[in-house]
């Protein structure tokens, strides 16, 4: 079976419909459905059936999507095997959001690379959609993220709690872009989009506020920017520390926290010993930055 089939076939279980996997594709969406039609074809069964909604899996969909993922996983396994750069015994893929690789796994890097030096790492910065991809396709070994999606064939497992307090820059004067809004928690508010949970309990917190002046979809975007040019934002403690410590940062008193589950995504099965090796330093690491955040 052609593995472009296969991989169709998972970007449209992901995506929820034809037209937004000819997009993460980068095909037409005639091209999505030519494959799965040639795909059903060759398995004599159908896979999807279309509604209002998008595109819900058949019975046999739900029992071809398990394969599927084996499928594109050894397909991707083997090139990694065959493509380990010379005079390493295996390589390792492993993908995060910006966030979670300052101070985690940048942390971890040097620490893997000393623990097993013939092993070659690949690092990846991507959002949870790309990532989860990117897992179930086999072309991740790792994953760390904030909100994952559960797969089958692949472990979900907590790392830890994120703190996301609110912090900001002292407020210059009361006018202009210092200006608190109405309902706006601080000065100069930035809206981080740290996932669907954390917009209820945001909205839940502060039903007044009638919505940001800017909103980033990485926290380092929006730490850059009141660091420069002022205001305030939910960030995790962890990333905040350094510059609380500095002056630089002040907490808010009084303003509610939020918690943000930070996981780590790898195969239920049939991973190399190498594999497991790294799992358990990226649990090492997580655990002491996590003890260093709640001892500030």
């Amino acid at each position: 079976m052609d593995t472009e089939l296969a991989r169709t076939f998972l970007a449209v279980v992901a995506s929820g419909n034809f037209i937004s996997a000819a997009d993460r594709l980068h095909v037409t969406q005639s091209t999505v459905s030519a494959r799965i039609h040639a795909l059903e074809q060759q398995l004599g069964c159908i896979l999807f059936v279309r509604n209002k909604a998008g595109t819900a899996l058949t019975p046999a969909g739900r029992q071809f999507q398990k394969h599927a993922g084996t499928l594109v996983r050894t397909v991707e396994h083997a090139r990694h095997d065959v493509g380990v750069p010379r005079g390493f015994r295996a390589a390792i893929t492993i993908g995060g959001r910006f966030g979670l690789w300052e101070n985690l796994l940048l942390k971890w890097l040097p620490v893997m690379r000393a623990a097993a030096p013939d092993i070659s790492l690949r690092a990846e910065i991507g959002m949870e959609p790309e990532l989860m991809q990117g897992l179930v396709e086999g072309r991740l070994d790792i994953g760390v993220m904030y909100t994952p999606q559960s797969r089958p064939g692949l472990t979900v497992e907590l790392l830890f709690e994120e703190r996301l307090i609110l912090v900001a820059t002292a407020p210059a004067d009361a006018t202009g872009a210092d200006a608190v809004r109405p309902g706006e928690p601080a000065h100069g508010y930035v809206y981080i989009d740290w996932g669907p949970e954390f917009y209820a309990r945001h909205s839940a917190c502060f039903p007044d506020f009638i919505g940001p002046a800017l909103i980033a979809n990485i926290g380092w975007l929006g730490l850059q920017h009141i660091l420069e040019n002022g205001g305030s934002g939910y960030f995790p403690l962890r990333l905040a520390r350094p510059y609380l410590a500095d002056g630089r940062l002040i907490r808010i008193a009084d303003a509610p926290e939020f918690s943000l589950p930070a996981y780590m995504i790898y195969a239920a099965e049939g991973r190399a010993d190498f594999l497991d090796e790294a799992l358990d330093a990226i649990r090492r690491s997580a655990a002491a930055e996590h003890a260093a955040a709640d001892a500030h």
